[in-house]
């Protein structure tokens, strides 16, 4: 990509949908099941996806209704983006939001997700989904998707 990819010249709040959209570099990270501790509000996330998510292309299957279908799934916008505390070290809203670049292996700047995946970033080969989950939530606590 150029050196002044549109995410570097283009403000969150000006982008438009497709260019919003293609920040998402595909880690899954954010769909990952997360539980907030009711005394310090602390959220740790757990190695749990829900049933809607692909593991191999780290991609939701009903990305169009998934809010409706999964209560708990949020849609990130420009608007509320500042509000959203969960979204991983490695997002690439929440690094642009911080006036941080993209990461060397993010898809706009490599041209593919296999960097990303490469690099161990997403949640690939690393989740169960919810139906599949046998043991409490709590048990499934994992620090990985703060790794940078």
């Amino acid at each position: 990509m150029a050196k002044d990819g549109f995410w570097r010249v283009t403000p969150l709040q000006e982008m438009s949908v497709a260019q919003w959209e293609s920040l998402c570099d595909g880690c899954g990270k954010c769909c990952l099941i997360k539980l907030q501790d009711e005394d310090t509000q602390d959220i740790v996330f757990t190695d749990v996806v829900c049933n809607l998510f692909d593991e191999e292309t780290c991609r939701c299957t009903d990305y169009a209704r998934r809010v409706e279908r999964v209560p708990d799934c949020v849609k990130l916008t420009p608007d509320n983006l500042s509000q959203i505390e969960f979204m991983p070290p490695t997002c690439a809203y929440r690094l642009l939001n911080e006036g941080k670049d993209l990461p060397d292996w993010h898809p706009l700047r490599t041209g593919s997700s296999a960097a990303m995946h490469a690099a161990q970033m997403s949640v690939r080969g690393k989740v169960i989904h919810e139906a599949n989950l046998q043991d409490d939530l709590e048990d499934r606590v994992i620090d990985w998707p703060l790794d940078i």
